[in-house]
């Protein structure tokens, strides 16, 4: 197990070697565009046993009503496009077709989808930056990222306010493309957000996804790769900062269907506060196709408090011993006293020692993220959810 932490570690998943699995084994039905191909869900489905589905304000089974309660700002740099477009649009799900009930919801749902596009061979002067604010409405969304080939890119996502919010976002990369997203779950604490992430990653291409998860009563993200041609790569790393009674889960799936493709995970996770419960779904398909394959997953996570509860299930199924290497871990556990021992031996303060060791745990992940500002403000989002702790 990579990554020690000494109190509770715990590797839950499991590795498949060979078998007739189809992709999503662990789904109940089909990807589909079409909201009646998924039976409303009760809470026993293998993708929804750890999601309180009452608290999805109907997100899951259609009474939830659009009404407009969200207010969306777009921001492209002069090199860059968007346009508002209908769901004939044939740019709409290429990256992939919605996986659950609550996507296929959001996809049937939407008036318009956003189509961002980066012209091939351009590097973009600015990130991209969509802002999505919730107004205590109910809405639905489509956001399509569209990266030409040998270009290269940024795009932020922040969400803020409070909202009842579905929303899918699709990333396209050309070959030899090369982009970061950066989604940031800041919400106000009654917001509920479900949504699915797909990206199709071109030949060549580098995709690099980071998610940031704070604020909400309940988020539930669904991150997924595809690969296009060979040689494309993607690194997805995550952040989540979950608090007295807020449920965060993240399920996250590879398909490694293309050979010579490359995949790494890395997610971590803070959790305060009674009943602060934080899932964590990591599952990778190495199919009999993908010879070559290169891949790992980590979760850790790190327990504040006594009644916080993870749940951390990594997942790796191969089809191919062709491969150029697989795993995976998952460690969850409590502050290590000697960590605090040694900084408060030196004249620190018991809540800044804390606030260093957490502050270092998530320091990797920040660092990816390559905005300062942004960085910044997650470093002080972070210290923040302490001083509300002590």
């Amino acid at each position: 197990m990579a990554d020690n932490i000494p109190v509770g570690s715990t590797t839950e998943g499991a590795i498949q070697v060979g078998g007739d699995h189809p992709a999503d084994a662990r789904v109940s039905a089909p990807a589909s565009y079409d909201v009646a191909d998924f039976p409303v869900p009760h809470g026993r489905e293998e993708e929804w046993r750890f999601t309180p589905l009452e608290r999805l304000r109907g997100l899951h089974n259609g009474t939830a009503v659009d009404d407009g309660g969200v207010r969306y700002e777009v921001f492209t740099p002069a090199e860059a496009t968007q346009e508002r477009v209908g769901r004939d649009d044939p740019r709409l799900g290429r990256a992939g077709k919605p996986v659950d009930r609550v996507a296929a919801q959001a996809y049937s749902s939407f008036e318009k989808a956003t189509v961002i596009t980066i012209p091939k061979e351009t590097v973009l002067s600015e990130p991209v930056r969509i802002s999505v604010h919730g107004q205590g409405g109910t809405a639905y969304a489509h956001h399509v990222v569209e990266v030409g080939a040998f270009a290269e890119a940024i795009v932020v996502l922040d969400h803020t306010g409070d909202a009842t919010f579905g929303g899918n976002v699709e990333y396209v990369l050309g070959d030899g493309a090369k982009l970061t997203a950066v989604s940031v779950q800041d919400w106000d604490g009654k917001a509920v957000h479900a949504g699915q992430h797909t990206a199709l990653v071109g030949r060549d291409a580098t995709f690099k996804s980071v998610i940031v998860t704070f604020g909400g009563d309940l988020v539930r993200l669904h991150p997924r790769i595809n690969y296009a041609a060979p040689g494309g790569e993607a690194e997805l790393y995550g952040l989540y900062f979950t608090d007295n009674g807020q449920h965060q889960e993240h399920r996250l799936f590879v398909d490694h269907a293309i050979p010579h493709c490359r995949s790494n995970v890395v997610y971590k996770g803070a959790l305060q506060g009674e009943e602060a419960h934080a899932v964590w779904i990591g599952d990778v398909l190495i199919r009999a196709a993908a010879e070559g394959t290169d891949t790992y997953e980590l979760n850790r996570n790190l327990v504040l408090t006594d009644g916080a509860r993870v749940d951390s299930v990594p997942n790796l199924e191969i089809e191919t011993g062709e491969i150029v290497g697989a795993g995976h871990a998952s460690a969850t556990g409590r502050f290590e006293d000697e960590q605090l021992f040694y900084l408060m031996a030196r004249g620190i303060p018991a809540d800044e020692a804390r606030r260093l060791v957490v502050r270092g745990f998530f320091a990797e992940l920040v660092q990816q993220i390559n905005l300062p500002e942004l960085q910044e403000r997650l470093l002080e989002k972070i210290d923040t959810e302490l001083e509300a702790s002590v």
